[in-house]
Parts: structure tokens; sequence; C-alpha cells
């Protein structure tokens, strides 16, 4: 049993990688892995040593040393685009067609283009390299665990220029679109560098204390997807599916059920500034390098929202919990209206922002020991069961 507690805590910490805001610490200087300068040249120039042979082919994000994380709220001091004023200006709008919000509807995933101008892709690029070079100590159990170069989980919470990113630019304003909804609330994100071999068909549970129904994903990325891996694959209108049990992550597309789904593949190749959008039970994979070294960039901004009139679902013995670790108060069945899950549109919240923050707005050590006890249980160890089968695994070319 102490051995089961230990694997699931530990695959907790790998995805949930969420971010807490302790009492601030941060050393005067930091030695870096990589500059910030140098994550926001075109990939090309990311690496001059990379030929064919893996023995002379360098990652261009190194892991960082154990001294080199910090606590606390961060700030990359970023001046936003387009002159808008942090806390102040009123979120930017982007127009999407009818055509593509039935896309997503009927397609379950859509591909909309140039949402985000280079001043914005610029700016994520800056506050990314910024985050991998100032690592939160949220992301060092994902880093370590060696499934992406960087992974954070719920990053706006501690690095200001992504809140400022949700409060101000277009992202809330297409979702509301795409999801036919008044209001827009982040349920969790995930801050996403190279995932080195990549992910098996999956489908997604880890999107905070919300229903599929409930929830739209997205990704917003900063880099060319490269020519020979990299491309996200969707099955297309999977979402339909009622094969596949709400709490797997792992999908094997061979099985019985899904049989109108598995032949009929979407594979986008995204650029900067460019959004992917799609239901939580669409199904669909990544493929990196096959040897996990990532010799340029892919970068990649993505989470959850929650629609109006969305609920707060407490997933305690189900893989959801890993995206809900906040001390936030919050039970089963309440409106879903906290600081924890702040609204982006119509438009933020002066109050929900102000808690952020204070660093009121974060993890909490009770509620991760808490909640992740109650996977410890024979019921819930086989629902994890494909949860595990992903941590690592390589994406299957099937």
């Amino acid at each position: 049993m102490m051995k089961t507690i230990r694997n699931l805590a530990l695959s907790a910490a790998v995805l949930s990688v969420g971010v807490a805001a302790f009492t601030p610490q941060r050393p005067s200087s930091s030695t870096s892995s990589i500059s910030q300068s140098t994550l926001t040249e075109p990939e090309t120039k990311a690496v001059s040593t990379a030929s064919s042979s893996t023995s002379s082919k360098r990652k261009v994000v190194e892991e960082p040393a154990l001294w080199e994380y910090n606590f606390g709220l961060q700030d990359p001091g970023l001046t936003l685009p387009h002159g808008l004023i942090p806390r102040v200006s009123n979120p930017e709008k982007f127009a999407i067609t009818e055509e593509q919000i039935r896309t997503l509807e009927e397609d379950g995933v859509v591909h909309i283009q140039g949402v985000f101008d280079e001043e914005w892709v610029d700016y994520l690029k800056k506050a990314t390299a910024y985050q991998v070079d100032n690592p939160h100590f949220w992301a060092f159990a994902g880093t370590a665990s060696k499934l992406y170069d960087y992974i954070q989980r719920n990053v706006w919470q501690t690095n200001k220029a992504f809140a400022n990113f949700y409060y101000h630019s277009a992202m809330g304003d297409v979702l509301r679109q795409c999801g036919r909804t008044d209001e827009v609330r982040v349920s969790t994100d995930l801050l996403m560098v190279n995932p080195n071999k990549g992910f098996k068909w999956h489908q997604d549970n880890q999107n905070g204390p919300i229903t599929p129904e409930e929830g739209i994903r997205f990704w917003i990325t900063m880099d060319e997807t490269p020519k020979d891996y990299g491309a996200p694959v969707y099955l297309k209108r999977s979402h339909e599916n009622t094969a596949v049990d709400p709490q797997a992550v792992f999908v094997d597309i061979e099985a019985e059920g899904l049989e109108d789904f598995r032949d009929e593949r979407l594979e986008f190749r995204t650029k900067p500034g460019d959004m992917l959008i799609w239901h939580p039970k669409t199904i669909h994979k990544i493929d990196g390098p096959s040897d996990g070294i990532w010799t340029s960039y892919r970068r990649v901004l993505g989470g959850t929202v929650a629609k109006a009139g969305t609920v707060y679902h407490d997933k305690r013995g189900t893989g959801g919990v890993l995206s809900d670790l906040g001390r936030h108060g919050m039970e089963d069945g309440d409106q879903l209206d906290s600081p924890f899950f702040p609204v982006i549109y119509p438009q933020f919240k002066r109050d929900e922002a102000a808690e952020r923050d204070s660093g009121k707005v974060g993890r909490s050590f009770v509620d991760i020991v808490t909640k992740i006890g109650g996977m410890a249980t024979a019921a819930s160890g086989e629902r994890f069961r494909s949860f595990f089968q992903v941590l690592g695994s390589q994406s299957s070319s099937s």
C-alpha cells in the first residue's frame, strides 16, 4: 500500500505541476541553462551542433540545477503589446466565423490561424524565456520526470506576465465564441516546452474541477511545427465516442467502439500565434523526435477554460483532482466563482486579480495531501492504470 501511495503521489506531482504563491524567495542572480535572447531566436539558430547522430545532438533547453528553482510570485516586468495598460485596459477582441465554431462542434477540434500577432508572440516567448530561465519550484517534478523539457501547471498564478496575457489578450473572446457562452474562466493551464518523445493517443482529463461539456481545451503556439514531428493529430468526431471511460487518459484506438473514429485523422501544423481549440474528449496524440531530443522549440501555452454556468466538481479519487489542488474552499456543486478560476471574458475582475497579486491564489500542501490521498484506493488505482501508461510514453505510430 505504501508503495502505491508513493507512486500515486509522484505521478500527481509530475502531471499536476501546478503553482503556489509562498513567501517570495529569489536569488540575486541566476546561473541560467538558457538565456532569454536565445529563447526568442528563430529555431534555425537555436543549436549549431545538431546532426543525424544522436550523440552530437544537444537539447535547446537543459534541465535546471536544483538551486536554480524559485518560490513565490514572479514578474518578468514585460510591457504589454499595443499600448495596453495592465489591469486597466479592456481585453482585445478577435472575430471568428460561424463555420469555425461549427467545425469545433462537429469535428471536435478547430485550428484558428493568426489570432495573435508578432507583438503578442514575442511577449509570450519572452514570458516563457523568463520562466525557463527562472524555473519555479512547482515545475521541478514535471521537469525531472523528463516528460517535457519544461512544464508548469497554473503558471498564471505565479508569473504575472501570463496572468496579464489572459486578462488583456483576445484569448477569452475567441473561446467565448467557440463555446457560445457569455463568460469564460480559466480552469487550469500549462506552460509546455518540448514534449520529449511525445504522448500516445489520449484524451484530456486534467481539466480542473469541471466536466468535459463545461470546458474547452486550448493551445496557443509560439513556434513553427518541425518538419518531421511535433504536429498534433486528432481523431475527427472522437468527442462523440461513448467507449472511452471519462477517467481514462491513454486510449487504445483499436478498442471496440472506436471503429467509426480511428481512421479519420486531422493533423495540424500550427504556426506562431495560432490557436488549436478542442473538446476535452477529443482523442489526440503528438509525436516527438524518436530520441526525445528537441533541437528546436515547441513552446505552447495550453489548458482548459470553463463556460458560463459551470459548477465545481470535487474530483477526489480520480485523475481530475491533479489539476485542482488549490485551497479555495469550494464544495461540490458550488457555482464556479473563485479567484482560483478567474474570469477572462467579458473582462477580468479587479478583486480576483488583487487576490492573485497578493499571493493568496495558489497551491496548498494541505490540499495536495488530502486530495491525492483519495487516489490511493483499489477502485481509483484501477482508474489510474491508463494514466500511468501515458507517463514517459512515446507516441504510437498506429
